[in-house]
């Protein structure tokens, strides 16, 4: 990931069927993922899964890590800010405030800046939801974990070559906009 930058960083994302949550880490190694069943996820849901989950899987991955978190409502809680600026500080990015500890402040208009944005949610999609289509929530899990577990270390450095691309590209034009990436 260059120079500036420790490696090892992290990216979080959570996606929702009907009746099925997925919340996946990408990491410096490779991707993990746990399903849940809330129908959506609070400030306090995403704290929790963050604390007892996401974060000992990040520092199992390496103890030399950026988060990035992008601005959804959850990871904009009071509670979840205020405990990565106590167990990360200067070491996450997300929607953050001046009194906020975080590396950088989510930007606003953003384009597809996390992995999981540009990268993981798409490829786990055209794994997922090819004909014949899963009919049960047990084959819909399967096939998750399956596509999940077929991320490797080469598509991962070339994510993190992409993510380090569009970080600069934010950085020379001052966060403004960008339509095509």
């Amino acid at each position: 990931m260059g120079n500036r930058k420790p490696k090892g960083t992290g990216a979080v994302c959570a996606g929702f069927t009907k009746s099925l949550g997925l919340l996946c880490c990408i990491l410096y190694k490779g991707v993990r993922a746990i399903f849940f069943h809330e129908n959506t996820v609070t400030g306090i849901t995403y704290l929790n899964m963050f604390s007892e989950w996401l974060l000992p899987q990040m520092q199992q991955d390496s103890e030399n890590f950026i988060f990035i978190q992008d601005g959804a409502p959850s990871h904009w809680h009071n509670g979840v800010r205020h405990y990565l600026d106590e167990n990360l500080p200067r070491r996450w990015i997300g929607r953050s405030t001046v009194e906020n500890m975080a590396l950088t402040c989510w930007p606003l208009r953003s384009p597809d800046l996390t992995p999981c944005d540009f990268f993981l949610w798409g490829y786990i999609k055209d794994r997922v939801f090819v004909p014949p289509l899963p009919v049960s929530l047990n084959e819909l899990k399967q096939r998750i974990t399956t596509a999940v577990a077929s991320v490797d270390e080469d598509m991962l450095r070339s994510v993190w070559t992409e993510l380090d691309y569009r970080i600069d590209i934010c950085c020379v034009t001052k966060g403004s906009h960008i339509e095509h990436l």
